[in-house]
């Protein structure tokens, strides 16, 4: 993955989300349970973050070569709600609507507050040390905050995606 250069750059804010974000699909382990995260990227660098169970009858479940895609802000009659997008490999534009209803809310609360440092541009290799120091009794809370740290290491310069510690797949 081509990094960005941020060097000597001043990091726009965007203060009001653009309703349609390009991002990058990521698995990850949580214990034994297979775990995505979906990085909402802005400029080339992560924005928003939505981490959730792959599972066919409570989460979502994605074709294994799906990596990238959109992450669309849709407002309704009944309140606003973050939808996935990706092409099949025929081409063929596939919605997974409703985020937020498909992921556990305490782990939606964590990725929320992760997404609030990375909008208003807190320096990423700050942001992943904080979230790698949380302590959390939760053994699946702390396995799931390892696989949001390597999420985002890919994006620090001379993070390396490939390395594996075994909570990461893609």
């Amino acid at each position: 993955m081509e990094q960005p250069n941020t060097e000597n750059v001043q990091l726009e804010v965007a203060e009001k989300r653009p309703e349609v974000l390009e991002c990058d699909v990521v698995r990850f382990q949580n214990n034994k349970e297979k775990w995505v995260a979906f990085v909402g990227l802005h400029g080339g660098l992560p924005y928003e973050i939505f981490t959730g169970l792959m599972d066919d009858d409570e989460g979502i479940m994605l074709p294994k070569s799906v990596n990238k895609g959109r992450i669309i802000k849709a407002v309704t009659s009944a309140g606003k709600r973050y939808d996935f997008q990706f092409e099949n490999k025929r081409g063929y534009k596939i919605t997974v609507e409703g985020l937020s209803e498909k992921f556990n809310k305490e782990y939606w609360n964590y990725a929320k507050l992760i997404s609030g440092m990375l909008r208003y541009r807190m320096p990423l290799e700050n942001v992943v040390k904080l979230v790698g120091s949380l302590s959390f009794e939760d053994e699946n809370i702390s396995t799931w905050k390892t696989g949001v740290v390597r999420a985002l290491k890919r994006y620090l310069p001379g993070g390396n995606e490939d390395e594996d510690d075994g909570t990461l797949e893609n």
